[in-house]
């Protein structure tokens, strides 16, 4: 006798397997391969950093050379322009970005002043335009030229703006329109001066102390007759000494604070740039 044909019973809980041809196969594969290329992220899977933002620039790599960068060579990039520091000069430019790979850098306006390490700002400056590759790791950017070239960047810390008042001031250069000139090396660092918190100042012109009184009324600042000793300053010290105190005598200057650096300008355009040395005690 023939035993009828039985179904094998499967027991409950169990999936069912449907045959998936190798074509659909392939095809989910490739799409999890897409949905995964859309992450900004490195092989580990952490976040990288979006080009735009605030980078210390930590090295340049040109001719087979490492040039290592003074502490204030920085870029702030935005959606279309940059502005930055070379080391000594400050400068900015246009960017016009190809997603976050490449940007194209057009240079625009930057002091000329005469500083100690030319040789990385003009390296610097060099690199720094055109089509550059960008390359992004966690917490650092690095953009290269086509030769191969690179400016190596860590994402910069916040900086707070120092005080217009109880901070020394030491005089570094004097601005004519949109130039600016460096104090010459003889009358380096002999120009300081403190606002305190009554708005007495007083300093140093390049060999005359001398004293005033200022009145600070939003972003202007106006000195009053200033009082110094009367010794002779010949050379590159009475140079500066003069024109500070015309430019002190001058009228409303108007004075603009970014990180350490303080600016102060007259209504022609003259002014001067100064850094933060210390806190006045």
């Amino acid at each position: 006798m023939v035993e009828p044909l039985r179904r094998p019973v499967r027991p409950r809980g169990m999936p069912t397997f449907r045959h998936v041809p190798a074509s659909a196969g392939l095809a989910l594969v490739v799409v999890l391969a897409l949905a995964g290329c859309g992450r900004t992220g490195d092989a580990h899977g952490a976040r990288l950093p979006d080009p735009v933002g605030s980078w210390a620039v930590e090295s340049l790599t040109t001719d087979g050379r490492t040039l290592h960068a003074p502490e204030s060579a920085h870029l702030d990039i935005g959606r279309n322009q940059v502005k930055g520091n070379y080391g000594c000069n400050g400068f900015t430019a246009v960017a016009a970005f190809a997603g976050t790979s490449a940007v194209t850098v057009t240079p625009g306006a930057s002091t000329t002043m005469a500083c100690a390490d030319m040789e990385f700002e003009t390296a610097f400056a060099k690199l720094f335009q055109g089509e550059l590759a960008i390359d992004r790791g966690p917490d650092r950017l690095t953009l290269k030229t086509a030769d191969g070239s690179t400016i190596a960047m860590t994402s910069a810390p916040a900086v707070t703006d120092a005080p217009l008042t109880t901070t020394e001031w030491t005089v570094e250069s004097l601005v004519s329109g949109g130039t600016a000139a460096s104090v010459p090396a003889e009358a380096a660092g002999k120009a300081r001066f403190t606002i305190a918190p009554d708005f007495t100042v007083s300093g140093v012109l390049g060999c005359n102390r001398f004293s005033a009184k200022a009145t600070v009324d939003g972003s202007t600042v106006t000195f009053g007759p200033l009082t110094s000793t009367r010794m002779a300053c010949e050379g590159a010290v009475g140079e500066l000494e003069r024109t500070l105190t015309e430019l002190f005598g001058s009228g409303p200057l108007t004075a603009k604070t970014e990180g350490r650096t303080l600016t102060l300008t007259a209504a022609d355009g003259k002014g001067l740039t100064a850094k933060a040395s210390s806190a006045a005690e």
